[in-house]
Protein backbone atom coordinates (compact mmCIF):
# COMPACT_ATOMS: atom_id res chain seq x y z
CA UNK A 1 0.00 0.00 0.00
CA UNK A 2 1.35 3.42 -0.27
CA UNK A 3 2.03 5.88 1.83
CA UNK A 4 -0.42 8.80 1.86
CA UNK A 5 2.00 11.25 0.02
CA UNK A 6 2.80 8.91 -2.42
CA UNK A 7 -1.36 8.66 -2.69
CA UNK A 8 -1.34 12.90 -3.08
CA UNK A 9 1.12 12.77 -5.59
CA UNK A 10 -0.86 9.95 -7.47
CA UNK A 11 -3.34 12.41 -7.37
CA UNK A 12 -1.75 15.00 -8.84
CA UNK A 13 0.00 13.51 -11.83
CA UNK A 14 -3.22 11.50 -13.14
CA UNK A 15 -5.36 14.88 -13.12
CA UNK A 16 -2.43 16.60 -14.47
CA UNK A 17 -2.60 13.55 -17.48
CA UNK A 18 -6.47 13.63 -17.85
CA UNK A 19 -6.49 10.11 -16.22
CA UNK A 20 -10.01 11.00 -14.72
CA UNK A 21 -10.62 6.79 -14.07
CA UNK A 22 -7.28 6.73 -12.24
CA UNK A 23 -8.51 9.83 -10.31
CA UNK A 24 -11.10 8.71 -9.08
CA UNK A 25 -9.72 4.98 -8.10
CA UNK A 26 -7.71 7.19 -5.24
CA UNK A 27 -10.94 8.68 -3.94
CA UNK A 28 -12.73 6.79 -1.21
CA UNK A 29 -16.40 6.04 -1.95
CA UNK A 30 -17.35 8.51 1.14
CA UNK A 31 -14.84 11.33 0.55
CA UNK A 32 -15.87 14.66 2.06
CA UNK A 33 -14.43 17.62 -0.13
CA UNK A 34 -14.67 20.89 0.81
CA UNK A 35 -13.71 23.84 -1.32
CA UNK A 36 -13.66 27.70 -1.23
CA UNK A 37 -14.73 27.86 -5.37
CA UNK A 38 -17.88 28.29 -6.35
CA UNK A 39 -17.91 24.64 -7.50
CA UNK A 40 -19.54 22.67 -4.34
CA UNK A 41 -19.79 19.24 -4.01
CA UNK A 42 -23.63 18.52 -3.30
CA UNK A 43 -23.95 14.95 -3.95
CA UNK A 44 -22.53 12.03 -2.25
CA UNK A 45 -18.79 10.97 -2.37
CA UNK A 46 -17.37 10.14 -6.11
CA UNK A 47 -20.45 10.80 -8.09
CA UNK A 48 -20.52 14.44 -6.09
CA UNK A 49 -17.07 14.78 -6.66
CA UNK A 50 -17.24 14.54 -10.39
CA UNK A 51 -20.49 16.25 -10.93
CA UNK A 52 -19.31 19.52 -8.46
CA UNK A 53 -15.89 19.98 -9.10
CA UNK A 54 -14.14 17.61 -12.16
CA UNK A 55 -16.97 17.98 -14.54
CA UNK A 56 -17.55 21.89 -14.55
CA UNK A 57 -14.12 22.45 -13.80
CA UNK A 58 -12.93 21.17 -17.15
CA UNK A 59 -15.58 23.08 -18.72
CA UNK A 60 -14.79 26.41 -17.57
CA UNK A 61 -11.31 25.56 -17.46
CA UNK A 62 -10.32 23.47 -20.35
CA UNK A 63 -6.26 24.06 -20.01
CA UNK A 64 -5.43 24.60 -16.37
CA UNK A 65 -2.62 23.05 -14.00
CA UNK A 66 -2.08 22.32 -10.41
CA UNK A 67 2.21 22.30 -9.73
CA UNK A 68 2.50 21.75 -5.90
CA UNK A 69 5.47 23.21 -4.74
CA UNK A 70 5.88 21.75 -1.36
CA UNK A 71 4.51 18.88 0.38
CA UNK A 72 4.23 18.05 4.32
CA UNK A 73 3.19 15.19 5.74
CA UNK A 74 1.75 14.43 9.39
CA UNK A 75 0.67 11.27 9.52
CA UNK A 76 -2.33 10.31 7.41
CA UNK A 77 -2.17 14.06 6.46
CA UNK A 78 -0.94 15.76 3.24
CA UNK A 79 -0.80 19.55 2.84
CA UNK A 80 0.38 20.39 -0.43
CA UNK A 81 1.22 23.87 -1.72
CA UNK A 82 1.30 25.09 -5.17
CA UNK A 83 0.08 27.19 -7.85
CA UNK A 84 -3.07 26.56 -9.95
CA UNK A 85 -2.85 28.04 -13.45
CA UNK A 86 -5.41 28.04 -16.32
CA UNK A 87 -6.91 29.62 -19.43
CA UNK A 88 -10.73 30.06 -18.61
CA UNK A 89 -12.80 28.92 -21.65
CA UNK A 90 -15.02 31.83 -22.30
CA UNK A 91 -12.69 35.20 -21.36
CA UNK A 92 -9.32 33.78 -22.67
CA UNK A 93 -7.96 35.01 -19.70
CA UNK A 94 -5.35 33.73 -17.37
CA UNK A 95 -5.35 32.76 -13.47
CA UNK A 96 -2.46 32.21 -11.62
CA UNK A 97 -3.50 31.23 -7.94
CA UNK A 98 -1.52 29.64 -4.88
CA UNK A 99 -3.20 27.35 -3.01
CA UNK A 100 -2.77 24.94 -0.14
CA UNK A 101 -4.95 21.53 -0.29
CA UNK A 102 -4.59 19.61 3.02
CA UNK A 103 -5.48 15.65 1.80
CA UNK A 104 -6.44 13.16 4.63
CA UNK A 105 -6.02 9.44 3.23
CA UNK A 106 -6.77 5.93 5.11
CA UNK A 107 -5.90 3.17 3.62
CA UNK A 108 -4.78 4.22 0.46
CA UNK A 109 -7.71 6.31 -0.64
CA UNK A 110 -8.48 9.75 0.06
CA UNK A 111 -10.97 10.49 2.41
CA UNK A 112 -11.23 14.22 3.15
CA UNK A 113 -10.22 16.94 1.11
CA UNK A 114 -10.28 21.02 2.07
CA UNK A 115 -8.90 23.74 -0.55
CA UNK A 116 -7.66 27.36 0.18
CA UNK A 117 -7.58 29.27 -2.71
CA UNK A 118 -6.49 33.10 -3.98
CA UNK A 119 -9.72 33.31 -5.36
CA UNK A 120 -9.39 36.84 -6.13
CA UNK A 121 -6.80 35.55 -8.60
CA UNK A 122 -9.12 33.12 -9.99
CA UNK A 123 -12.11 35.45 -10.26
CA UNK A 124 -10.61 38.32 -12.35
CA UNK A 125 -9.96 35.67 -14.73
CA UNK A 126 -13.74 34.97 -15.00
CA UNK A 127 -14.78 38.60 -15.85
Amino acid sequence: MKNPAETIRGFYEKLGAGDVAGVLDLIAPTIEWITMWHYKVTGPGVVGVVDGIIKPLVAEWPRHSLVSTEFIVDGDTVVSLGDFTGVHGTTGKEARARYAHVWTVRDGLIVRFRQYIDTLAVEGARS
